[in-house]
């Protein structure tokens, strides 16, 4: 009775049926919210400049004082802002590190100009989650980083054009400004320390 090929088959067969569950519960790429994240960091790069009405909202600093978001950009300083998230793994981490080759690279001049970095997930992002992660990426005192109510962040958001419904989906896009009441640089895509401070200098006219 010839039935061993028929049985090695069989047995493949089955071995395939059992395995294909398991398959199937794996996670693709595009499931993925740090592969999702990192298709966002290939955003395509661009620069324009638009006159953006700054939200009177209230938010909390990582030191935790409640402040104003206006009354905080309207410092007489220029400005450069960004919108991030502590738990990020692709975009944001490039942005931050951005943000800090800034200040190290303006030295003494770093005093002159104000940095804002706002969460996207102010749920998560208390202001000891920020504080931490101010340090992690050596930020001095002209860095500031701000939490809030989902409300309130949103709220800045949308003032910017950055709000994009869900924080996986956030773009990389930096903002700067050189006072109150001039116009916003928008930096789309991943903007280098150097051509932020470029823009910076150029502004100011130095």
């Amino acid at each position: 009775m010839k039935t061993g090929p028929n049985r090695f088959a069989l047995s493949l067969v089955a071995l395939a049926a059992f395995g294909a569950p398991s398959a199937a519960l794996a996670k693709s790429p595009s499931e993925d919210p740090h592969a999702h994240c990192a298709a966002h960091a290939r955003a395509s790069s661009g620069r324009s400049t638009a006159k953006y009405q700054v939200p009177d909202v209230g938010l909390v600093r990582s030191d935790g004082a409640r402040v104003n978001l206006r009354r905080e950009l309207d410092d007489g300083k220029p400005v450069i802002l960004n919108f991030i998230f502590t738990t990020c793994a692709a975009v944001c981490p490039v942005m931050s590190q951005t943000f800090s080759q800034i200040q190290h690279r303006l030295g003494e001049a770093r005093q002159r100009v104000h940095l804002i970095s706002v969460s996207i997930d102010p749920e998560e992002d208390t202001p000891a989650r920020l504080r931490a992660y101010a340090k992690k990426f050596d930020a001095g005192p002209e860095w500031s980083f701000y939490t809030g109510t989902v409300e309130a962040s949103i709220s800045a958001q949308r003032a910017f054009d950055a709000y994009r419904g869900d924080k996986m989906n956030h773009v990389p896009v930096t903002f700067l400004r050189v006072a109150p009441g001039e116009p916003w640089v928008r930096l789309e895509g991943f903007a280098k320390a150097d051509d932020v401070i470029a823009e910076v200098r150029k502004r100011l006219g130095e």
